[in-house]
């Protein structure tokens, strides 16, 4: 299936966003992840242990924006790539409140 433009330019804008997010945090690491009808989701994990994540509308702009970045994709997000990723406080208490009733920090 041939790319259209509209694909081109979403890829090309992810690219420049996965490009600044590696720059802000000295190089960064990917896992793409299928999130159904909603597109894919680029996880990104920097080397100073921030990370965030992007939303493609296809696997293949996804692909194709991790490309352009010259993001290394992990196939699986593993317990190696997982314990790259740095959490705080807000974190920890974010996921008390949704599990156990503690603070939500909403």
């Amino acid at each position: 299936m041939a790319e259209t433009k509209q694909e081109e330019r979403k890829a090309a804008k992810l690219a420049k966003e996965i490009q600044a997010f590696s720059k802000a945090h000295g190089g960064s690491e990917g896992h793409l992840a299928h999130i159904g009808q909603a597109g894919t989701r680029i996880v990104l994990v920097g080397t100073d242990g921030g990370w965030g994540d992007l939303v493609a509308p296809t696997y293949a702009v996804a692909q194709k924006a991790a490309e352009k970045a010259g993001l290394t994709l992990h196939e699986e997000f593993d317990g190696e790539f997982a314990a790259k990723v740095a959490t705080g406080p807000y974190e920890w208490t974010r996921m008390a409140g949704i599990q156990i009733g503690g603070p939500s920090n909403s």
